[in-house]
């Protein structure tokens, strides 16, 4: 994979597959990363974020935007929310196809996580979601990369921030810095509790 397109499409499609891939009861109702979202409404969220002006326009209405999404796809059975993420995976946005890389990755990971599974994550999708979880702390104002330096360890992505050092791979502390409580984060030797 060369372009940011064929990448953004890639990451699309592994997600769509790992959902399409549930049970019933695991898609509807499976745990998540994503407080009070299941794997469907994870999906239903990513599909919304085709719509992009919506957010651009009042990013202060994000909560909101992101539950108009989760319940539009609620309305929908599973097989129509399928071919919806499947049309979505199919024509990733030119223009911000690589800035939205992070929140598929984060979120394919929020599913996983959640349901205890594992992948092989791309290692470009995996400096996603390390740039995604930087992105978050300073979306929200977090003063968190003022407080640590974050430090991965498997040689995807570099340092950043100041203070005590924190340890992970790229991935765990992306997903660390996004909110999600993740064993693998590490300060000074000792497992982080947030």
């Amino acid at each position: 994979m060369s372009s940011r397109i064929e990448i953004a499409r890639h990451a699309r499609h592994a997600f769509v597959d790992t959902v399409d891939g549930l049970t019933d009861a695991e898609f509807d109702h499976g745990t998540t990363l994503c407080t009070d979202w299941s794997p469907r409404d994870v999906l239903s969220h990513l599909i919304g974020t085709a719509e992009i002006g919506r957010y651009l326009r009042a990013p202060w209405r994000l909560h909101r935007i992101n539950a108009e999404a989760v319940a539009a796809g609620r309305r929908l059975s599973r097989a129509e929310l399928i071919a919806a993420g499947r049309r979505w995976a199919q024509v990733p946005d030119r223009a911000l196809a690589g800035l939205l890389l992070g929140d598929v990755a984060m979120h394919h990971q929020d599913v996983l996580r959640g349901l205890g599974r594992t992948r092989t994550i791309p290692p470009v999708e995996e400096a996603a979601i390390l740039a995604e979880g930087v992105s978050l702390t300073v979306q929200k104002l977090q003063p968190t990369l003022l407080r640590y330096r974050v430090e991965p360890t498997n040689g995807i992505g570099r340092p950043r921030g100041r203070g005590r050092v924190v340890r992970g791979t790229a991935e765990a502390l992306g997903m660390w810095l996004g909110g999600r409580n993740v064993a693998e984060v590490q300060i000074e030797g000792v497992p982080l509790q947030q």
